[in-house]
């Protein structure tokens, strides 16, 4: 059983919320990407709740700017900073009175949910045990094939049509043809992972038609892009090692047929990830929670029992 409601944060944003299992227990914390919303864990949400998969109680929010979420208008409201205060603070409070106030047992997290992840674990290692991330680079890779690698630049030029003032109106044309191209690009409506049936479209188009402008600020407000003749991009971050170092023990489970991010982007995590174990799916994308979900909880069932170093 799903349970939606809204959490108001003490800063004045209030995100709504997916949700299942009882409160009091241990928490694992979902966050969705671009162009989704919490709906797409609803699976594992209501896997992960049952007594026999842990009995954890599992939360998904839809973040700032998507679904019903509080949506800012200005782009600043989209950088780094604010979102990880959004993360931070759902944190605090749906861990409250659990086993480990102010403790997750694991965030698990997806696209630019998994973007935000990498930094809240790297600057605010406390606020979990475990992360787990699902094709989503971490900031010092990505940066890096942004800069220097065509082969990324090319993957990734998506993104500065994204960052335009009048992508969410294009997006939204001729029943948000360019929005379904991400996911028919790899395959969702045709193969033997196909999953983009009508019933599904319908449930984006429902997330689609309240809006997409605070999607997309989200590349607006982001250096990380490829550089153009106009914006070096990516090319003029740096980031400092300490600030994107994560030590808390980290899963990453990487659809090898992901377009969008290529595997050279696993291609020395390990200097940035104290703990880290890398699980590679042949037959998996981008949008690998859709392809194999089964597949997905079992290696998050098995992480969730390791002992932890």
């Amino acid at each position: 059983m799903i349970q939606t409601f809204d959490l108001p944060l003490p800063h004045g944003i209030t995100l709504s919320c997916r949700a299942a299992g009882q409160p009091g227990r241990p928490v694992l914390l979902f966050l969705h990407g671009f162009p989704e919303a919490a709906f797409v864990w609803d699976g594992l949400l209501a896997h992960f709740a049952q007594p026999e998969h842990g009995g954890y109680r599992c939360v998904a929010p839809n973040l700032r700017g998507f679904e019903r979420s509080s949506a800012p208008t200005e782009v600043a409201a989209y950088r780094a900073k604010p979102l990880i205060q959004d993360l931070c603070a759902v944190i605090e409070a749906i861990t409250q009175h659990s086993p480990t106030p102010g403790q997750l047992a694991c965030l698990v997290a997806h696209d630019w949910g998994g973007a935000l992840a990498w930094s809240v674990a790297a600057q605010h290692p406390a606020l979990m045990h475990r992360l787990a991330i699902l094709n989503a680079p971490h900031p010092a890779t990505f940066a890096r094939e942004l800069a220097h690698s065509p082969d990324q630049q090319a993957s990734s030029a998506y993104m500065n049509f994204l960052a335009r003032p009048d992508a969410a109106d294009l997006l939204a044309e001729n029943d948000f043809a360019r929005l379904w191209s991400f996911f028919t690009n790899m395959a969702a409506d045709s193969g033997p992972t196909a999953w983009l049936d009508e019933a599904i479209r319908e449930r984006y188009r429902a997330v689609w038609r309240q809006g997409l402008r605070g999607g997309c600020a989200y590349y607006a407000a982001s250096p990380l892009r490829p550089p153009t003749p106009q914006d070096p991009g990516a090319a003029a971050v740096q980031i400092p090692c300490d600030k994107v170092t994560v030590k808390v023990p980290t899963l990453v489970i990487w659809g090898l047929g992901d377009t969008a991010l290529p595997v050279a982007l696993l291609d020395g995590l390990e200097d940035f990830v104290q703990y880290l174990h890398i699980e590679k799916l042949t037959d998996a994308t981008h949008w690998l929670v859709h392809e194999q979900p089964h597949k997905v909880a079992a290696l998050l069932s098995a992480f969730l029992a390791q002992s932890l170093p």
